[in-house]
């Protein structure tokens, strides 16, 4: 395989350089399941294993390679093979929260130019969940696009886009249909030779038709939506990074269920870049916009020049990135001590040895 078409760059050829003479090689994460990969290299496709070295040094998830990773490998082609021995660093990663109460990072897609973000204009549409989308594509290091899936469904595709326009200033938005095969022309500016996109978005959205639209192939299984919610099952099972026959490679995700933050303010600030402009203009630099007299965003919500729904959805918003950052400080507290605590177990074996 070519490495320039799997998107090697001077970027990532500066970083390997100091294992270029210890003859390993760069090889990039398609596929990762239960800690065991699939690589793209120029040797191949090979099956991957960490080393017990970087097993051993590893202190959280998002030090595993994740799909889309470039990474060090000792090649092992006889037995199309090989063995991780290092990350190299990403230049972005499209990354939230793991699910559940742990407050770790869970890297959906690495080293991503663009990040696709799709929805569908069945009865699942939900600009607040776009907002969600677009809170977490800003600190990707990707360009988030939006994809308005099933206009096939949709009698009112001009009022949908004018909606998502209102909220996605200055982002990209294409109306598309998969199962039809309209609009998809569209992507192709996006997926040029060396380039990577990421698909993400819920289940049921039409990840997996798009990915198949523009294979030309069916080689994503597809599974139909709920009638009742326009929901879907998980027709994506594991992340995928996919060589397209035009040129360039995508990421399929499974759908999510939920997309925890895991983001910065100024990636919040930018997404809600009207409300912070109102927020510049209130009497008091602290205002909460709830009873304070010269509210600029009080003002514009009772006007209807913003709309409430999203004006609360930044406040819930906010509020969820404030928690992570207050249980990140704790996190990093806990790690803290509990590196000093064997940092002087280490010294006191020194001192009295037995």
């Amino acid at each position: 395989m070519n490495l320039i078409e799997l998107g090697w760059n001077e970027y990532f050829e500066s970083h390997f350089q100091q294992y270029k003479n210890e003859g390993f090689s760069p090889a990039r994460v398609a596929r990762e399941e239960k800690e065991r990969y699939l690589v793209y290299s120029e040797f191949g496709e090979l099956a991957a294993e960490i080393s017990g070295k970087m097993l051993y040094q590893s202190q959280s998830i998002s030090d595993f390679p994740a799909v889309g990773d470039w990474v060090v490998i000792n090649p092992l082609p006889a037995d199309a093979a090989a063995i991780i021995h290092a990350v190299l660093p990403r230049k972005g990663s499209f990354s939230r929260k793991v699910a559940g109460f742990k407050t770790e990072e869970q890297v959906v897609a690495a080293n991503i130019d663009t990040v696709f973000l799709v929805s569908g204009l069945d009865g699942d549409y939900n600009p607040r969940r776009i907002e969600r989308y677009l809170s977490v594509a800003w600190d990707s290091g990707a360009n988030p696009v939006i994809l308005l899936n099933k206009i096939d469904l949709c009698s009112e595709i001009d009022a949908r886009v004018s909606e998502i326009e209102a909220i996605a200033f200055g982002v990209p938005i294409h109306p598309v249909s998969a199962l039809e095969k309209r609009g998809l022309e569209s992507l192709d500016q996006y997926l040029k030779t060396g380039k990577t996109a990421a698909l993400v978005g819920s289940s049921g959205v039409g990840k997996s038709s798009i990915i198949n639209s523009l294979l030309g192939i069916d080689r994503q299984f597809v599974k139909t939506v709920r009638e009742d919610d326009s929901r879907g099952r998980h027709a994506t099972t594991r992340r995928e990074l996919i060589l397209l026959p035009r040129g360039g490679l995508i990421v399929d995700n499974p759908g999510m269920r939920e997309l925890q933050l895991w983001t910065s303010e100024e990636s919040l600030q930018e997404t809600f870049e009207d409300i912070e402009e109102l927020a510049a203009q209130c009497r008091f630099r602290d205002c909460q916009h709830q009873n304070e007299p010269d509210c600029a965003v009080r003002q514009a919500i009772e006007n209807g020049v913003l709309e409430r729904k999203r004006f609360n959805n930044y406040i819930k918003l906010q509020k969820e990135l404030r928690f992570l950052e207050t249980r990140q400080d704790q996190r990093a507290q806990l790690n803290s001590k509990a590196r000093w605590k064997e940092i002087a177990k280490q010294i006191r074996k020194i001192k009295n040895p037995k």
